[in-house]
């Protein structure tokens, strides 16, 4: 008890985990040889001192004393749903508020690019051209900047992830400044049921491994 109260590693009030004695609550006490934990289903567990100082736990007060708390989720994306942006896909997205000067921006950049390299446009492989990926990326980074409850002074990023068999993963890297756990949840759930209702306005679609409806309406049915 005296090396975990000098070592600062924990104190009464903190939210602390330790999966491998089944805790996941607020410290209640802390004695010489035990320390007492109420869980979150309201459940008390008692394990011993030493166990905090030979077994590895996650400590949850620094976050509860930060700015904010992570949010760190991806959504898959259907590889064969990724293209180029054609211009009436362009003037469709250009009506969405938060990309329209993105949209406006980036094209003018692009058309001076290949204008300036004399690119022979013919071919869609040839010179620079915008993706309904791309731009997706740039509208879900800017929903999250105009979002009244996620921090904008701590790390706001919105990143590819490496493409696997399950598609492309597109990774949400942000911070709540709502800590509570319920509140937090309601927060994250709110902004990818928005992401996740949006990906079709982009022509892309999310990858989903195929449940059994899909396997009947593929299969042809018997006479």
């Amino acid at each position: 008890g005296l090396q975990l109260s000098s070592n600062r590693m924990v104190s009464i009030g903190d939210w602390i985990e330790m999966p491998q004695h089944g805790v996941d609550g607020d410290v209640l006490e802390i004695a010489l040889t035990t320390v007492k934990v109420r869980n979150f289903d309201n459940t008390i567990t008692t394990i011993p001192t030493q166990a905090l100082i030979n077994d590895s736990f996650k400590n949850w007060a620094g976050m509860q004393r930060s700015a904010g708390r992570r949010i760190k989720r991806s959504i898959s994306i259907d590889l064969s749903s990724v293209k180029f942006c054609d211009a009436s896909m362009l003037q469709r997205f250009a009506k969405i508020q938060h990309i329209n000067e993105y949209i406006q921006t980036k094209q003018r950049e692009v058309d001076e690019f290949n204008s300036g390299q004399n690119i022979d446009l013919a071919s869609s492989a040839n010179g620079r051209r915008l993706t309904n990926l791309g731009t997706f990326r740039a509208y879900v980074q800017a929903y999250l900047r105009n979002h009244p409850q996620i921090s904008q002074d701590l790390t706001l990023m919105v990143r590819q992830l490496k493409p696997t068999e399950t598609g492309v993963a597109l990774e949400i890297y942000v911070f709540s400044t709502e800590k509570r756990w319920v509140h937090y949840e309601a927060i994250q759930a709110d902004i990818f049921d928005h992401i996740i209702a949006v990906v079709p306005e982009f022509d892309l679609q999310l990858f989903q491994n195929p449940s059994g409806s899909d396997f009947r309406i593929a299969l042809p049915r018997s006479a």
